[in-house]
């Protein structure tokens, strides 16, 4: 019975490859901010749903917009 339930679950599928993006911009800081959480921490591919290589590179990008002051270590409440 629970194994029925499991198989059940819709598979995320990545939104940069349904885009077909070939790069992501460490400016647009508007599209970072959706993967990361309120704590400021990058979001794991379980939830988000994204492929390994655009994770990759997401988490290359948030860590350059960062690095250039765009997007806070670490978000206050």
């Amino acid at each position: 019975m629970a194994k029925d339930l499991k198989n059940d679950k819709k598979k995320k599928t990545c939104g940069f490859c349904a885009d077909k993006v070939e790069t992501i911009d460490y400016k647009d800081t508007s599209k970072l901010k959706r993967f990361l959480s309120e704590a400021g921490k990058i979001l794991p591919r379980r939830i988000t749903g994204t492929c390994a290589l655009h994770q990759r590179k997401l988490s290359s990008a948030v860590k350059k917009a960062r690095e250039a002051s765009l997007i806070a270590y670490v978000f206050e409440n």
